[in-house]
């Protein structure tokens, strides 16, 4: 199908699939790209000023220089502990927890500062800082208690997936939902509790093992095996991400 000549300023696309089009002479003026897969994308003869990228970069490459390795250094020089979120041992794997830890509780301790009605509040379109941290419920849920677990249905009604993920039967998604930051901490030390108990005991054997298939057919993440330590690591990203977009808009609200 061809669009040619026509205005679709304003346009939404969700759940569409692009791959292979083809843009040409295409004025994408404050566009925004929200959860979209880039891999093996050509940009030819563009002009891009005042452009804000955030996400996971791979192989980058900008008139000639892959700027991957550069925008990795840059953020291992400003967050000295980033580089410690890809632990080759157990003992790496509790550090790093243990630094997470530390550095939520220094978060948490700034959002307590704020009027509570604040941390309901999105800055710019992204979660609120409520929202961020029902966001990691879930991922603790899915990955820990869920696939390294085994419990099928791990779920708390506030748990709350990423935004694109389809409705899923059993899996909550109530973007309704305002509990209090002291409800919400809770369940995030009860979770936070049982990583470092996971932690505690972990063997290089166990983190270079796979997890066994949870006995359900259905859910999320998918009944399969996965590699006990990369499923680790995948948690540890995730805290370590949204600590920081956490960190920003922190910044934002206390401005005004």
């Amino acid at each position: 199908m061809d669009f040619i000549g026509q205005d679709l300023s304003g346009s939404r696309f969700e759940r569409v699939k692009l791959g292979g089009a083809t843009f040409r002479a295409v004025s994408m003026q404050d566009t925004v790209f929200r959860g979209v897969w880039m891999n093996r994308v050509v940009m030819r003869g563009v002009e891009m000023a005042d452009v804000d990228i955030h996400g996971e970069i791979g192989t980058l490459t900008v008139n000639g220089v892959d700027i991957g390795p550069y925008v990795e250094a840059e953020l291992n020089r400003r967050h000295p502990e980033r580089a410690k979120m890809r632990p080759t041992d157990p003992e790496g794997f509790r550090e790093a927890w243990a630094t997470l830890e530390r550095l939520w509780a220094g978060t948490v301790d700034r959002a307590r500062g704020l009027d509570p009605e604040l941390l309901h509040e999105s800055v710019d379109g992204e979660w609120s800082f409520i929202e961020t941290l029902r966001h990691l419920l879930f991922a603790t849920d899915a990955w820990i208690r869920r696939v390294i677990q085994g419990e099928p249905s791990p779920w708390h009604p506030l748990d709350l997936p990423w935004d694109e993920m389809r409705d899923t039967p059993g899996i909550p998604r109530d973007r309704d939902a305002r509990p209090s930051l002291d409800e919400v901490l809770e369940l995030r030390h009860d979770r936070m509790a049982g990583v470092r108990a996971l932690l505690a005991g972990v063997t290089a054997e166990q983190l270079a093992s796979d997890t066994k298939p949870v006995a359900d057919s259905g859910g999320w993440p998918e009944a399969q095996s996965y590699p006990l330590g990369e499923v680790v690591l995948g948690v540890f990203t995730e805290e370590w991400e949204h600590r920081l977009y956490a960190e920003r808009d922190l910044d934002a609200l206390s401005r005004r």
